[in-house]
């Protein structure tokens, strides 16, 4: 991904797109070649303990491993609809305050992998890893395997 991809932009499209991100109150702080940062408040994902409700840090996860899938292959020129599979995570601390979902990009050898399977079946298949950061702490890890679909002429994301 290139650093063309303003984060306001991306952050427009996801609350435009997916509104549970804006009511969710997440924000992107990087969507480049480095990875997808998603920065997201307590404060609307409170839980009765005062922490990040469970769900929430899930969701924030799903939704950063999906923008850097997704803003990838835009970037490659490819139109799909991508949508998630399975995924697991693993709550290592309790979130106590803001945090944020980092999601690097896929390897050089699996983006080819995912791309070449994409441009021969019209679809594909990949995992993406997340970490969840509070306060420079990690307190959970995300993967998920997400697949991409191929839009048929006329249909729009």
């Amino acid at each position: 991904m290139t650093a063309l991809l303003k984060a306001a932009d991306v952050e427009h499209y996801l609350h435009r797109h997916i509104p549970i991100s804006a009511m969710m109150g997440v924000r992107v702080a990087a969507c480049d070649s480095a990875g997808v940062i998603l920065r997201t408040p307590l404060a609307p994902n409170i839980n009765h303990r005062a922490t990040v409700f469970g769900g929430s840090a899930s969701a924030v996860a799903i939704l950063a491993a999906w923008t850097q899938l997704h803003f990838t292959l835009r970037q490659a020129g490819i139109a799909e609809r991508i949508v998630i599979q399975r995924n697991q995570i693993e709550y290592l601390a309790p979130i106590a305050g803001d945090f944020e979902a980092v999601c690097p990009p896929l390897p050089p050898e699996a983006l080819a992998r995912l791309l070449k399977t994409f441009h021969r079946l019209g679809r594909a298949r990949t995992g993406m890893a997340v970490e969840l950061r509070c306060a420079d702490q990690v307190v959970a890890r995300f993967h998920g395997d997400y697949v991409a679909v191929r839009l048929r002429a006329g249909e729009k994301i």
